[in-house]
């Protein structure tokens, strides 16, 4: 080659690394999360992106809950659990977030940058597991609650009877709640009447229940309240004082206490509690343990604005298969009371089903921001993770922290190449002179090969980076002992040149092959910043080889060019 084309070759070389390393408005197409609008939009294009140690983030472990796990294949269940959370944190935007498996048991996630902790850890251990289940219509609980009582009495744990129904539930439940605005309603459909019947003889039920076991002192009926009493609510909706929450779970959680439910039915507490005048409850409901649909059949899921009540819901989109099913169900439940159920709580009042309802629907979230609206959507699309996962691990990088990594690393490549620079020139001369201007493309050649690759420059990286520094002129000192060699021998200066490239070649593809395939065992089997290190030797060898063999060799070509009767070269 031509030292013409030579000198074309690098300065395209270049001009293309510093295309890359020049920050740029680059154009994107984005769906709004709000709208569900496909858009492009304009974004400012950072040429190296930073790792978590660099800028600050999160770091979290997570271990699959095994007081959960009933799956006969953990493993199975962890990879999955990976996918998942790889569709959530891409969803969530974070830039070049690390989420990768550890071993047979633990997932690592990393997120640069991240400003809010709370909302991302919500977002990676939320299960997602999304539920649709009719109430249940035979007063199962109601009945159940003496024997559940008795069980109680048995076990020496007893109430002071029954407490007097506040005013404030009256003013809630007195009417029919389907039917006052706001009220929800599945798949935004009206909601219907309520049941007038139903109601007066729950009422009857519950006062002759609670009569029953005053002067016995039972618990649970001095503390489940079915709404349908006051002449409204859903069947099987209960209301328990917020105060008495925890202590009627627990009672309830008593597998002997349990086992007075009948079969098929499955008792879920409201995701929520509701304010009733001065006091909180929180709501029970009695559903079928056979869930409508489940999530699984989920294509879709948007944030969006309830045009009537300004308030924000979750409308989704089933596939063809669970349209079908779902479509049969709800039309076979005409009238029904559904409950909506997320990670096993249910959300808002069940609302009634008016018609047939297929592929597409809305959840109603009351009392909620359209960013928890917009985070339920992001992890229902993602799907439900198979175990819930637990943090066993979580450390905050602070962005001074990252400013402090940035200033050593940039401070130990500054002095490492000075070191360089010196020993170069004081030994070589005037070639290594040229080795400096080699390296100093390197440097371009190797910061413009992580920006096109689009990759995250960590701490390790940058040790990788300074490491390189010495590997490239490390192939220069081969040549320049060469080139001796072949001038102490006698020979001409331009014929020393290319004898000296000739014979140092085999040494130097040999030294720079083994580094890179030890940094090729580092990517496959090493973690993040393991693997980022990796990336930046393997960059800086092959930038390395360039300069010394390619570029290096151009500018002793130019010299000798200028000075073809030079009888000696300082080396």
């Amino acid at each position: 080659m031509s030292i013409r084309n030579r000198i074309l070759a690098i300065l395209a070389l270049i001009a293309l690394c510093v295309f890359y390393l020049v920050p740029r408005d680059v154009t994107v197409r984005e769906r709004d999360p709000d709208t569900g609008v496909v858009a492009d939009r304009t974004i400012k294009r950072v040429p190296l992106k930073l790792g978590l140690d660099l800028q600050g983030g999160m770091h979290l472990a997570l271990e699959l809950d095994q007081s959960k796990q009933v799956s006969a294949d953990p493993k199975r269940d962890l990879d999955l659990a990976l996918t998942v959370l790889r569709k959530r944190i891409d969803e969530f935007g974070v830039s070049e977030p690390v989420i990768q498996k550890v071993g047979d048991e633990r997932l690592v996630v990393e997120l640069p940058g991240i400003d809010d902790p709370a909302r991302a850890k919500a977002i990676v251990q939320r299960s997602a597991f999304l539920e649709f289940r009719i109430t249940d219509e035979t007063n199962a609980l109601e009945k159940a609650i003496p024997a559940m009582d008795r069980v109680l009495r048995g076990m020496g744990i007893r109430g002071a009877g029954p407490s007097p129904r506040p005013s404030a539930v009256e003013q809630l439940l007195g009417g029919d709640t389907a039917s006052k605005p706001g009220a929800d309603t599945a798949a935004g459909a009206p909601a219907g009447g309520a049941r007038d019947t139903a109601a007066r003889d729950t009422a009857a039920r519950d006062t002759a229940a609670a009569a029953s076991v005053g002067d016995e002192g039972g618990v649970l009926a001095g503390l489940l309240r079915p709404s349908g009493a006051a002449g409204g609510g859903a069947p099987g909706e209960y209301m328990v004082p917020e105060t008495a929450y925890p202590r009627v779970d627990s009672l309830l959680s008593i597998p002997a206490v349990a086992r007075q439910l009948p079969r098929g039915i499955a008792l879920r507490w409201s995701a929520q509690p509701m304010s009733v005048g001065v006091e909180s409850y929180r709501f029970l409901y009695a559903l079928e343990d056979r869930p409508i649909i489940t999530g699984s059949n989920l294509e879709d899921a948007q944030a969006q604005i309830d045009p009537l009540t300004n308030g924000p819901i979750v409308t989704f989109q089933l596939d063809r298969a669970g349209g079908r099913k779902f479509g049969e169900e709800t039309g076979r439940h005409v009238g029904d009371y559904m409950a909506i159920l997320l990670d096993g709580r249910v959300q808002g009042r069940p609302p009634v089903i008016q018609s047939r309802i297929s592929r597409n629907g809305q959840i109603t979230l009351a009392g909620r921001t359209l960013q928890e609206a917009q985070d339920l959507a992001l992890t229902l699309k993602a799907g439900a993770l198979p175990i819930p996962l637990q943090i066993v691990e979580e450390r905050q990088v602070g962005p001074s922290l990252g400013s402090d990594a940035i200033r050593s690393g940039i401070t130990s490549g500054i002095i490492g190449t000075i070191f360089v620079v010196l020993i170069m020139v004081l030994y070589y001369r005037t070639a290594g002179v040229l080795a400096i201007v080699a390296l100093t493309l390197y440097l371009l050649f190797t910061l413009g090969g992580l920006s096109m690759l689009d990759a995250t420059l960590t701490l390790p990286g940058l040790a990788g980076l300074v490491l390189s520094i010495g590997i490239a002129v490390d192939a220069n000192v081969l040549i320049f002992e060469r080139i001796r060699e072949e001038l102490a021998a006698g020979k001409t200066v331009r014929l020393a040149v290319d004898e000296g490239f000739k014979h140092a070649m085999s040494a130097i593809i040999d030294s720079n092959a083994t580094t890179v395939l030890t940094a090729l065992f580092l990517f496959q089997f090493g973690t993040g910043p393991v693997k980022g290190f990796a990336v930046t030797l393997i960059l800086g060898t092959a930038a390395s080889m360039l300069t010394a063999i390619f570029i290096t060799r151009t500018l002793f070509l130019i010299w000798m060019d200028r000075k073809p009767t030079m009888a000696t070269l300082s080396i």
